[in-house]
């Protein structure tokens, strides 16, 4: 009788296992609805319109993803992504941002609420982040694709280190410090 216990709970722990699962899409193509993870498989182009993700979205190596009107609760990352593009009101990232190695533009645009940090480290390609809400840090570092950051709203602060060419920008509110290259912002 034993036995048959623990094996009626193995079981019954095993399917709770399973149905707690986060489970992941592949995004090819168009995508709407709720989903607990994207991801953008490698060299693959992914656009997220009026969609909620519960999780993060994972950007792979030559991949690109545009979202429109989208939730995300977790974070948005790419690492050697072709671009990621957030095209502003009705996009909420309520995790981070964090772009490494990427090659074209990554754009965040006006209106666009990030709760986390924008991390945008050794990319090749253009990064602009106009009229966007970061609720912590933003930190530009070893780029050398150039950058635009203007009119933002920062709660944490804005770190610019060791790009090349050095980012422009103007009229941010930063609630922490403005650092080295950025200090001027």
């Amino acid at each position: 009788m034993l036995k048959s216990s623990a094996l009626c709970v193995c079981a019954a722990l095993a399917l709770l296992s399973s149905s707690v699962r986060a489970e992941e899409i592949n995004c090819v193509g168009t995508l709407r609805g709720s989903f607990d993870n994207v991801n953008v498989p490698r060299g693959r182009n992914c656009t997220l319109i009026d969609s909620r993700v519960q999780g993060t979205v994972y950007v792979r190596s030559n991949a690109s993803v545009s979202v429109y009107r989208t939730v995300i609760l977790g974070n948005v990352q790419a690492e050697g992504a072709r671009f990621v593009r957030l095209y502003g009101t009705g996009v909420v990232v309520n995790g981070s941002v964090q772009i490494k190695y990427g090659t074209q533009a990554t754009t965040i645009n006006p209106g666009t609420q990030i709760g986390g940090n924008v991390q945008y480290v050794e990319s090749s390609g253009f990064l602009k982040i106009l009229r966007a809400r970061v609720g912590q840090d933003v930190q530009v570092f070893e780029n050398v694709g150039g950058a635009s950051i203007y009119y933002n709203v920062i709660n944490g602060n804005l770190q610019c280190k060791e790009n090349d060419p050095a980012p422009t920008g103007d009229n941010n509110q930063v609630g922490g410090n403005k650092e080295d290259q950025c200090s001027t912002f």
